[in-house]
């Protein structure tokens, strides 16, 4: 029994000795034990679909885009949620002892919780959905005021082979990444389920011809853009603005909160190049974002990148880019 307490323990490997903290552990030793000790048995169908659980709500309009009827979709991380502070609950836990496939992308909790999730369900198949795609570095160096475009470009919009734990996970703001999970997922899928690889195919392709669609629409719509340096809270839109040649510079800097100095090197730079929108997730207090808007006359705009309709999200983002470049008027 202690060797599951420890399982379940906090991260320093100390379990707290406060009520709260007991009950919650009872629990996840309740559900560990009846998952694995007495056994789940999924239920006996003659084509039952795959259960797949996901990290974020983007990865299960992709999943079910490609699997359809065949599959069932759990998503751990839900709306207004953070994938920072996040922490699964018991029914979540014991959905993931049922399910078969598990597709992860490197959010902050998988790197406590994918062990603990995979002791619970021995057989559980871990799909990682960053495979074969080249990441870029979540951080970026603090913004100098002399900095050029091609300065903040080169800052702003690079790749590495650091650590995981120091990566953009946010791959699903480009349609270009999606394209390549959804063919992952589609071959995940059809190897556990070969008697309906053709219809993974079939709506892979579908889905595939879409994200095409949307990668041309939005580039064309800011292939006219003046103003291609945009201002985030948290640095979630780097991938989007490899896609589409700009520069996403962040008020937050190295995962913290900004310091005064950092804050009025973004300032200057939001001056200097014509920036007039600030982008918040609504998981997040925006009062840095407020002071960057008031201080160079712009406004600041929520979009949340974890929506699971990100098509809309991503078309949303394009048109206030759009809106604040007219609205810069003739700034340079």
């Amino acid at each position: 029994m202690r060797s599951l307490a420890k399982l379940f323990a906090s991260d320093d490997g100390k379990m707290s000795c406060q009520r709260a903290a007991l009950r919650r552990c009872h629990s996840w030793l309740l559900i560990l034990l009846t998952t694995t000790g007495l056994g789940i048995t999924r239920p006996l169908l003659a084509n039952p679909p795959v259960s797949v659980v996901v990290s974020v709500a983007p990865l299960q309009t992709i999943v079910e885009r490609v699997g359809g009827e065949q599959v069932t979709v759990t998503t751990m991380v839900r709306p207004g949620q953070s994938p920072h502070t996040y922490d699964p609950t018991p029914q979540q836990i014991t959905a993931l002892a049922q399910a078969r496939v598990y597709v992860r992308i490197g959010v902050p909790f998988e790197t406590a919780w994918l062990q603990r999730f995979q002791a619970v369900n021995p057989t559980l198949t871990i799909l990682d959905a960053r495979a074969g795609i080249n990441l870029r570095h979540h951080a970026q160096p603090a913004p100098a005021a002399h900095d050029t475009n091609d300065d903040l470009h080169n800052k702003s919009n690079h790749h590495t082979d650091a650590p995981t734990a120091e990566l953009d996970v946010h791959l699903w703001t480009s349609p270009r990444l999606v394209r390549s999970i959804a063919q992952q997922v589609r071959q995940q899928l059809a190897a556990l389920d070969p008697a309906h690889t053709a219809d993974y195919q079939r709506r892979q392709r579908a889905f595939d011809a879409e994200l095409a669609q949307l990668d041309t629409t939005i580039a064309a719509k800011l292939r006219p853009l003046r103003h291609r340096t945009f201002f985030v809270y948290h640095p979630a839109w780097g991938y989007f603005a490899d896609a589409y040649d700009l520069t996403q510079v962040a008020i937050e800097h190295e995962g913290k909160e900004p310091s005064a100095r950092h804050l009025a090197q973004v300032i200057e730079l939001a001056k200097q190049s014509g920036g007039r929108v600030i982008f918040v997730q609504p998981q997040i207090n925006p009062r840095f974002a407020e002071q960057v808007a008031q201080a160079i006359g712009g406004r600041v705009a929520t979009i949340d990148p974890l929506t699971p309709d990100y098509a809309a999200t991503l078309l949303h983002m394009t048109d206030v880019l759009l809106e604040a470049d007219t609205f810069a008027g003739g700034a340079p």
